[in-house]
This record gives structure tokens, C-alpha cells and sequence, in this order.
């Protein structure tokens, strides 16, 4: 299927048939593939009839639980199968939560994430996770958890709560998937995911890339996520960090714009959510971000730190945006989104 065709079928001047939920492989692939400029060029296009292009949300990530985690995910530095030198903490106390909270709400954040190293949580941890949704808030900012797999049970306390995202990436391929996790299975985070979304808290769900995946797995990964019933909300797309001690320490890094490719068609694929430039930024020139900006991306995480790994500290890209004329999402306008 050529380009043309695929842009056809997107988009319609009668109804909104950008959102579909019935992609093939073929499909996405004739996008992924296609000459540069006219994926993005697409892939901006589409951008335009849903967001404001010079508007980027900002999202703040806190590790609440650091290390000792049971799981193998090959790219992970707090696995505690992995020689990583990533020693294991207890949870954070609520009120320390809430306190980097503020302070990332006085930084322009509008979202406030909290991740926990856990294959799941247990359940003498839930009132103090709910304790901190309740009063992250309170501050005004939208909240959003990442704890691993979920019981119902859990989810219907978090949901009580008020928590307003759950982030579960799917990471990449079901093809792949086994080669980078063998500790749980694609059908059991897409059983995560389903989970969460009956249960009414919205959905963050996004991957890897540069794991030593195909291209076809990036694809394959993109079609999952906007063949779901809902699309994810949110959708980070994360450049592998590769951490020494970790099994993928030495994968090659990928190319610049093949990951730039990738961004371009989780925005076709998904028009209305939130894609965000997720890790990896620390390792991208300011040429490669703006043209995942230009190619749709429209969420960062904000601060020098992303869980354990680094990212680019604020005064940077404060620079950046400033260069290249963009704004931030106030945080008035988060809680309607």
C-alpha cells in the first residue's frame, strides 16, 4: 500500500477517521518505510488537527522504590539479576513523595509520575501509594503510577484514590518480546493494561527502541498499542539507555532516524495522544529532538534525573525550547485533558 493510500484512509473532511483501531502490519509498515519527508510531513499533518505543534507537556518521574526488582528485563538497571551496582531501597515516605512533588510543580511539571522497582505491589504498600495519589492531587497536578502488575483489587484502591494514569509499557514486538523478558509475558502486560482501563484510569503505554530489535518490530510494537480498543492516552517512546551490567550494555545504538521514523508513525497511528520523547534524550543532539517535536512528539519528562538514569536538566531544555519556539502546557489547562 503506497503512502497516498494509507493518508487517504486516515483522514476524512466528513468524519474523524484518523482514529482506527484496525491497522495491519502492511499498513504501518508503508508508512514507516516511506520516503522521509512525506512521513513527516504526514505525520505532522496530523499533529495539527489535534494539538497545538509548539505546545509540550511536561511530566515529572519519580523512583518511590528504588532496585531489587525480581524481574530480567534486559535493559534495566534495577533488576537484581544484573551486576548493575544498583543497591535496593524501602519506599519512599509520603511526605518526601509529595515534597518533590511541589517542587516539580513549581518546575512547570503538570503531571507527577511515580515508579516502583516491583514485579507487583504488595498489599501493605497500597495505602501509602494511595496516600500519595491523594496528595500529589492536592497540588493540582495530574497524577500517574508504574508499579508492575496489577490484582483488581489494587486497581479499584488505586482507582478510589483518584489516580489518573498507569503506565505498563509493552516494550517491544510479542516477536521480540522474549528475547529482552523472560521473568513475564506480553499477554500478561496487555492483561495489565485491560485491567486498568475497565477499571476507568487512563492508560500509558509506549516501548523501547534500539533493543536490537527490526524495524518490524517497532512496527509490530506500534500496531499493538493503536489496535487496542483505547489508545493509550499517553505513549512513551524511550531510546534504550544501555546501563553497564545489564544485558543489553553493549546493543549498538540505533540511528537517529529510525527512531525519529518511530515517533512519526506513533503519531499517525495514535492522533490524540500524548507522544512523549521519553529516555534516551541525554544521548540526542538538539537537531534529532526537534525533529521528533517536528514529527509529533509533544510530552518530555522534565529534571536530571529519570529513575536511575540521566536526562537533560531543565536550564537545557529551557535553551532548547526557547530555540526552537516552543512553549510548555500550563498546568490550569492539565487537569481537563
Amino acid at each position: 500500500m503506497t503512502l497516498q493510500a494509507v493518508e487517504a484512509r486516515c483522514s476524512s473532511p466528513e468524519t474523524d477517521r484518523s482514529v482506527r483501531h484496525d491497522w495491519t502490519l502492511e499498513e504501518a509498515q508503508a508508512l514507516y518505510d516511506a520516503a522521509f519527508n512525506d512521513l513527516i510531513f504526514a505525520a505532522q499533518s496530523v499533529h495539527r488537527r489535534h494539538f497545538d505543534p509548539n505546545t509540550i507537556q511536561k511530566s515529572k518521574l519519580l523512583s518511590i522504590k528504588t532496585g531489587g526488582c525480581p524481574e530480567d528485563c534486559g535493559y534495566c538497571s534495577q533488576s537484581a539479576r544484573h551486576a548493575s551496582g544498583l543497591s535496593a531501597s524501602k519506599l519512599m515516605e509520603v511526605e518526601r513523595v509529595l515534597s518533590e512533588a511541589r517542587k516539580a510543580r513549581e518546575a512547570g511539571a503538570t503531571r507527577y509520575c511515580m515508579g516502583a522497582a516491583w514485579r507487583s505491589p504488595k498489599g501493605r504498600d497500597m495505602d501509602a501509594l494511595c496516600d500519595m495519589v491523594e496528595g500529589v492531587k492536592a497540588l493540582g497536578m495530574e497524577t500517574c503510577m508504574t508499579l508492575g502488575m496489577l490484582t483488581d483489587e489494587d486497581v479499584a484502591k488505586l482507582n478510589a484514590a483518584g489516580l489518573d494514569y498507569y503506565n505498563h509499557n509493552i516494550d517491544t514486538s510479542e516477536r521480540y518480546y522474549s528475547e529482552v523478558i523472560t521473568t513475564r509475558t506480553f499477554s500478561e502486560r496487555l492483561e495489565t493494561l485491560a485491567r486498568v482501563r475497565e477499571a476507568g484510569i487512563k492508560v500509558c503505554a509506549g516501548g523501547i527502541i534500539g533493543m536490537g530489535e527490526e524495524p518490524e518490530d517497532r512496527v509490530d510494537m506500534l500496531v499493538t498499542l493503536a489496535n487496542l480498543p483505547e489508545h493509550p492516552e499517553s505513549v512513551p517512546i524511550n531510546m534504550l539507555i544501555a546501563i553497564p551490567g545489564t544485558p543489553l550494555a553493549d546493543t549498538e545504538a540505533i540511528d537517529p532516524i529510525s527512531f525519529v521514523r518511530t515517533i512519526a508513525l506513533a503519531r499517525i497511528m495514535m492522533p490524540k495522544s500524548y507522544v512523549r520523547l521519553s529516555a534516551g534524550r541525554t544521548e540526542m543532539s538538539d537537531e534529532t529532538q526537534a525533529l521528533c517535536f517536528f514529527a509529533g512528539a509533544n510530552s518530555i519528562f522534565a529534571g536530571d534525573t529519570l529513575l536511575t538514569a540521566e536526562n537533560p536538566d531543565e536550564d537545557s531544555d529551557a535553551l532548547l525550547f526557547e530555540k526552537l519556539g516552543l512553549k510548555t502546557l500550563e498546568p490550569a489547562r492539565c487537569s481537563g485533558e
